[in-house]
């Protein structure tokens, strides 16, 4: 019998320019999990980078959407229709503007709020019932126009070094994810 499929999206922009800006935490922490499990993001499918591993039995897909940020759900899209896989069995990680710096949200279902990237995803999906993680950039100080707050860079030490712990407790909670289900993160991460 095939081994279901598990799919990690992580949303950023594509390019030296974008890296580590606030709208990548989704780059930053499947860069963590791609280290952690030597599975390197090389190869080109599905309009993303892709690396294919075995985790607890699971056949697991990470990935970084190689289209720009707004048409994420092109990726998503092609990703569930080529894997056959079940809703319930994408996680989707991206930056949240709404939770204080470094904070993880963990969720089952929700909207996409203001986050160009998720409406996209939600144009591409069934309905908006699969897990997420949202991690905290902090929200735009006054006079900021929302686009340049977040691609931004962390601009203090304190910044840098609350969102590295913030990318590895994410990257901890796509671990708990896989091994515990959904229900279990949210009760481990949430908050964290």
């Amino acid at each position: 019998m095939e081994k279901e499929t598990w799919i990690i999206v992580g949303l950023g922009n594509p390019g030296r320019e974008y890296a580590h800006t606030r709208h990548n935490v989704g780059f930053d922490t499947t860069d963590i999990l791609s280290r952690r499990w030597n599975a390197p993001l090389t190869r080109k499918k599905c309009n993303g980078l892709l690396a294919e591993v075995t985790i607890d039995g699971k056949r697991v897909v990470l990935c970084q959407p190689q289209t720009y940020m707004n048409e994420s759900g092109l990726c998503v899209g092609e990703l569930l229709q080529w894997y056959k896989c079940p809703l319930d069995h994408l996680l989707i990680i991206y930056d949240d503007i709404d939770l204080p710096l470094g904070k993880l949200r963990v969720r089952k279902s929700g909207s996409a709020g203001t986050h160009n990237g998720m409406r996209s995803i939600l144009q591409h999906t069934p309905s908006q019932v699969f897990p997420r993680i949202r991690v905290g950039v902090g929200a735009k100080p006054e006079g900021w126009d929302l686009a340049n707050w977040v691609l931004s860079h962390y601009q203090t030490r304190e910044e840098q070094d609350a969102m590295a712990t913030a990318f590895t407790n994410a990257a901890d909670c796509v671990e708990a994810w896989l091994k515990s289900g959904i229900d279990h993160a949210m009760q481990s991460y949430n908050g964290k």
